[in-house]
């Protein structure tokens, strides 16, 4: 073979890139760190969900508050978790942990599809506030945009969030039909159909929408209040 001359004014072939590009690594790298933190805050998780449902499996302990009185206390974290230890094992405390992993890598996956599909425009940086209005404005365009990607997120991600749910409640009344994924998914579609897999989607939308413009909204009255203050003084 012949070999390929190169000069100043040659500019030598190169072959098709290999490898993952930086922005595919920096995703790939967002959604392990997404799945690792799932599982780590899975147990907290796990034991709030059976503490909202109403399951007190153990008596209430003998205290005192802040003035001395005498009160009950209901278990704490810690003794909610071995008490589930001492009935199901250590694996048990992970109990609804693989739709949960899914859901949060198709909801992390899906976040940053739309966000590529329908990208922001980019708008000059305003935070006086003789500029209130242009800032505000953009901050509603932005939180807009999170709010669509949000939805369709929570959307895809809904149902494997209630088959995670499912899996852990059944822990109350020691239940098994909802033991793995394609057995939940079964019964659901056997016993509710399509619409059982959307239960409670509504207020967990809405939660998600609240706490989203509040965060924003709140963050930027703070830039544009505190943070410019602080700087003009200076």
């Amino acid at each position: 073979m012949a070999d390929i001359p190169v000069g100043p004014g040659i500019t030598p072939a190169v072959g098709p890139r290999m490898g993952p590009s930086p922005a595919e690594g920096a995703d790939a790298l967002f959604v392990a760190l997404s799945a690792g933190f799932t599982v780590l805050s899975h147990p907290l998780l796990y034991v709030k969900l059976l503490v909202q449902v109403g399951h007190e499996p153990l008596p209430p302990t003998v205290g005192r508050n802040l003035l001395g009185r005498k009160v009950l206390y209901l278990p704490g974290f810690f003794t909610y978790a071995r008490h589930i230890v001492e009935v199901d094992g250590k694996m048990g405390l992970f109990r609804g942990l693989s739709p949960r992993i899914i859901s949060s890598v198709l909801s992390t996956i899906n976040r940053e599809q739309v966000k590529k599909a329908f990208p922001l425009e980019d708008m000059e940086h305003v935070s006086n506030k003789d500029d209130m209005k242009t800032s505000l404005r953009k901050v509603t365009k932005e939180t807009c945009h999170e709010m669509m990607m949000q939805c369709v997120s929570r959307i895809i991600s809904h149902p494997l969030h209630v088959i995670s749910m499912r899996c852990m409640v059944q822990f109350v009344g020691r239940e098994v039909k909802y033991s793995n994924i394609f057995s939940s998914v079964k019964t659901i579609w056997k016993e509710e159909g399509l619409l059982g897999f959307f239960v409670g989607l509504v207020p967990h939308v809405l939660g998600d929408l609240i706490f989203l413009w509040c965060c924003n909204l709140l963050a930027h009255f703070i830039n544009t209040y505190a943070v410019d203050d602080n700087v003009s003084d200076e």
